[in-house]
């Protein structure tokens, strides 16, 4: 009787807290849910449109993840950054235009740094070479997960209108993650990672700070605020708290531990009703149906990379025509071109890094299959 009398003290004090607290009008929606069941335990305009931010790459992650479960990528492949993708801004991890990347690394970039120019690095390689399809991808495969009021236009989150999402939806993506990557979900506890020679610290800080906290991700913008998905495991229960729009750092991370109390607390109590919603997860993840082939990337011959000359396969008026002749290329030397547009709006087919001797046979056999290019230093 005592421990139940605690647990309903503790609850009611989670309540006051989050009602009278300083931080308590300091964001636009909240939401509270267990992991496993998508039973609500608390929300404040969970179904609110809001500015996503880089929440956003949570669903990134979740076809990234789909082309690693089926074997489109692997975890030791390598992928292209494009101009593109070097020009996004502002939170990157600074790959020059034409460098390589690793899918392993580029998930740890986006999971752990929020880099915005490794999730179009991922966008680009997973659908068509353009980040536009990759993020229709995103909205038709959100839809049918269930996200009801979600619209996405980019990989990161970065400012756009039209690019909007829910507390309830993005709390529903992150459990398909969960339920459908499971093998993968280890990426959103990492608490800090290295890469060139430099560390990178998880925004999230419940991961150093809340009791079993296993996930997951941050967010801002200046039209977004503070956002953050945050999940911890206590006395058998998993649950996801989702806090959008608070006025700072401390504040969100403030209310998610004040939600996650709160939820803790209310399954501990036995003697609280739940909300009657659920966020339900579409069973099995609902991607194949839109798989493109493997993306473009250099797994089997990195060694080439040793030099600095270059070699152009030609400049085409269009992107098509550019990945066409870049599949050519992969086919007939083995060598992964990367696509850049010039400032007359051309788009180069180009290896760079390239030893002297490599760059020579690469061409020779271009030539040979009637692939006009020229080496350049």
């Amino acid at each position: 009787m005592i421990r139940i009398m605690k647990r309903v003290l503790a609850f009611f004090l989670s309540l006051f807290v989050l009602f009278n607290g300083s931080y308590a009008k300091d964001y636009k929606a909240v939401l509270v849910a267990d992991i496993d069941s998508g039973r609500v335990l608390y929300q404040e305009n969970a179904n609110q449109l809001n500015y996503p931010a880089s929440l956003t790459k949570i669903m990134t992650l979740y076809l990234t993840f789909d082309a690693l479960e089926h074997k489109r990528l692997h975890l030791d492949d390598y992928l292209i950054v494009s101009n593109y993708a070097a020009n996004a801004q502002p939170v990157k991890l600074g790959l020059p235009a034409g460098s390589k990347i690793t899918v392993e690394d580029a998930i740890k970039a986006v999971a752990v740094h929020s880099a915005n120019d490794v999730a179009r690095v991922l966008a680009e390689n997973l659908q068509g070479g353009k980040e536009g399809n990759f993020a229709n991808l995103m909205t038709r495969v959100a839809n049918e997960i269930g996200l009801q009021n979600t619209n996405f236009e980019n990989s990161s989150g970065l400012p756009n209108d039209d690019h909007m999402s829910t507390a309830r939806d993005i709390a529903l993506i992150s459990m398909a993650v969960y339920k459908h990557f499971p093998q993968y979900w280890k990426y959103f506890g990492i608490k800090s990672w290295t890469y060139n020679g430099k560390t990178y610290t998880n925004g999230n800080r419940l991961l150093t700070s809340f009791p079993g906290c296993d996930g997951m991700k941050t967010g801002f913008t200046n039209k977004s605020k503070y956002s953050l998905v945050a999940t911890a495991k206590q006395n058998n229960h998993h649950l996801i708290a989702v806090v959008l729009g608070a006025e700072n750092k401390d504040v969100r991370a403030d209310v998610a531990t004040k939600m996650l109390n709160l939820g803790f607390n209310k399954l501990g109590s036995n003697n609280f009703s739940v909300e009657k919603t659920t966020v339900p997860v579409a069973p099995t993840n609902p991607v194949a149906k839109y798989a493109t082939p493997s993306p473009v990337q250099n797994r089997e011959q990195p060694q080439y990379f040793n030099g600095n000359i270059g070699i152009q396969f030609g400049a085409f008026s269009s992107y098509e025509a550019a990945a066409n002749q870049a599949k050519k290329v992969k086919s007939v030397t083995g060598l992964v071109a990367d696509i850049q547009q010039n400032e007359s709006g051309l788009y180069r087919v180009r290896v760079n890094g390239l030893s002297e001797t490599s760059a020579q046979n690469a061409k020779n056999s271009a030539v040979a299959n009637g692939i006009d290019c020229y080496i350049f230093h």
